[in-house]
């Protein structure tokens, strides 16, 4: 029996897109800085805890945009013989540290939005100063903002820059939430509206940190990438050329954001041509379904894996891989 490993790539150290937009969130981390030890002041200034949770939050978001930051410089880092595949992952692991700390700061907020809700007669705020710096929050973060979706191309599938955009879209909600209360608060003297919006933006904030978690530990636990259905590559795969009988033992799965991956086993009817299935299986999976990373296991005859059982026709598995 003939059996031909076949590989899309020619060498061992493969470079993948990584990282990206490290200009973008040194920006943002710089601005997020500022805006904090602005609010710090005006809370303490005007008396206002609206003001001093915000700046607490952008604290915690400094600090998420740093690691966001340092994860995207990280990734540029060439591949090399201990991290064949380089550093892309970084990015993934950041968003998901991200969004847990995102969810540990709407669990913070809840707690402050009610124990404030229980205590309106000790609140006592200067609106006017709350409004002020309320207002230069709202701006700043708007500016944050514009800037990190202005990444470079698929920033949408950048789970590190999405956790950063995340946190500043909290910050630019509880602006937004900070500057109602103050005009409530001013003109209508309505202490409970501070709390009460802050309550409210937490729950916006936690649905998208929940959207990031679970983006972010489906690619870490290699699951296969959303909108691909591993039957449906199978099959187009199988029809790629009239020389496969067989294509089985799929995988698919995501380095980072962007990065799709497969391995599988092809099997060949006789005297069928390897060279011209191995084009085009690679072909394929690269118009079809963006997959850049192909491994493909030739077989001229039946299925050769001393791990699993062959048997079943068309036995795949997806989103685990054995390498």
């Amino acid at each position: 029996m003939q059996q031909v490993h076949a590989h899309t790539h020619h060498t061992q150290v493969h470079e993948f897109p990584a990282g990206g937009g490290h200009g973008r969130l040194a920006f943002a981390f710089a601005l997020t800085c500022v805006m904090l030890l602005v609010e710090a002041v005006g809370g303490w200034w005007s008396g206002s805890l609206a003001l001093l949770a915000d700046a607490a939050h952008m604290l915690v978001d400094a600090g998420a945009l740093a690691l966001a930051w340092g994860a995207a410089v990280y990734a540029l880092k060439p591949a090399d013989a201990r991290r064949s595949f380089g550093y892309a992952r970084m990015e993934v692991l950041a968003g998901f540290v991200n969004a847990l700390v995102q969810v540990l700061l709407v669990v913070g907020i809840v707690y402050e939005a009610v124990r404030r809700l229980l205590a309106l007669e000790s609140i006592h705020i200067q609106s006017g100063v709350m409004l002020v710096v309320a207002v230069v929050g709202l701006i700043v973060n708007a500016v944050v903002l514009r800037s990190l979706h202005q990444h470079d191309h698929d920033h949408d599938q950048n789970l590190n820059t999405a956790g950063a955009r995340l946190h500043v879209f909290g910050d630019l909600l509880g602006s937004v939430a900070t500057v109602l209360a103050a005009l409530l608060v001013r003109y209508l003297g309505w202490e409970w509206a501070d709390p009460l919006l802050s309550l409210l933006v937490s729950l916006l904030i936690l649905r998208g940190a929940y959207v990031l978690l679970r983006r972010s530990a489906h690619i870490l636990l290699e699951g296969v990438p959303e909108g691909l259905a591993p039957a449906e590559i199978r099959t187009a795969l199988a029809a790629s050329d009239p020389d496969i009988a067989e294509v089985h033992h799929l995988h698919v799965w995501q380095l980072a954001s962007g990065s799709r991956m497969a391995t599988l086993h092809a099997s060949l009817r006789e005297h069928g041509d390897s060279q011209r299935a191995l084009l085009a299986i690679q072909r394929a999976a690269r118009e079809r379904f963006a997959i850049s990373h192909v491994t493909v296991q030739i077989e001229s005859s039946e299925c050769v894996d001393l791990e699993s059982d062959c048997d079943e026709p068309g036995h795949s598995h997806a989103g685990t891989h054995p390498h």
